[in-house]
């Protein structure tokens, strides 16, 4: 086990809260646990650490929310996020934690732009918002497969293609959380062959799994109280500001 000061030992109990979070109520936070583990760990070490987290906090999520899941959108989604994965594993082979950052910041920014470009035609018009055409699933399919190979960071880019599907908030968590059980699962392999995911990380793992379910209880009383516009308020809100993180970082 590293050992940490206890400054570091409060960062990393963060984020694993906000994990439980991101697993539970709020799927945006997702971002979140990448970026404080990061300022704890070298970044692609972080990598590794916080799958373990995510892999944990998926199994609550899927006993959370298990029967709300939309398995058309699901059934659609799968395929192409491997083709977004397998593409994380060859430029995490070759690319610099920099340039990915950069990438998966604009690609946040961007999808951001565009749904409140899409709201607001719609109240121009006079128009109820209404779905985005499920065709765009295989564009935020791979565009999630990459960004969670890369820096574990799909929550955002899954949370709006969800939201934008116009699919209630039980839902959406629900659909998340079987997504990112199985994406998650299968990034595994890959990341115990880049050397990410190793035995200390799983003993970092097994001591922050307290603090990830106190995140989980408390995300789960959040979706049970917040309102559909609501929902989506925050998921904008805190996609963007995590893609400019990744941009300004």
């Amino acid at each position: 086990m590293p050992e940490f000061t206890a400054l570091e030992w409060l960062v990393l109990a963060i984020a694993a809260c906000a994990v439980g979070l991101s697993k539970s109520g709020i799927p945006a936070f997702g971002p979140i646990p990448t970026a404080l583990f990061a300022a704890v760990l070298p970044a692609r070490a972080s990598t590794g650490a916080v799958l373990g987290l995510l892999l944990v906090g998926d199994l609550i999520a899927v006993r959370m929310y298990h029967a709300h899941a939309d398995w058309g959108v699901l059934r659609q989604l799968v395929p192409s996020v491997v083709v977004g994965v397998l593409l994380g594993v060859v430029v995490l082979w070759y690319a610099d934690d920099t340039a990915v950052r950069r990438i998966i910041g604009a690609i946040l920014v961007l999808l951001v732009v565009l749904r409140l470009g899409l709201i607001g035609r719609q109240r121009r018009s006079g128009s109820e918002a209404r779905p985005i055409a499920r065709g765009w699933g295989h564009v935020f399919g791979p565009l999630g497969g990459f960004t969670t190979m890369i820096a574990n960071a799909a929550g955002p880019v899954m949370s709006l293609y969800f939201v934008a599907s116009r699919l209630p908030v039980q839902a959406v968590l629900g659909t998340a959380a079987w997504f990112f059980l199985v994406v998650n699962a299968f990034k595994v392999p890959f990341s115990v062959g880049l050397g990410l995911m190793t035995t200390e990380s799983l003993l970092l793992n097994l001591v922050l799994v307290p603090a990830l379910v106190v995140g989980a209880l408390v995300g789960w009383r959040i979706a049970r109280r917040i309102s559909a516009t609501w929902f989506e308020r925050i998921v904008l809100v805190l996609t963007f500001a995590s893609g400019v993180y990744l941009l300004v970082v």
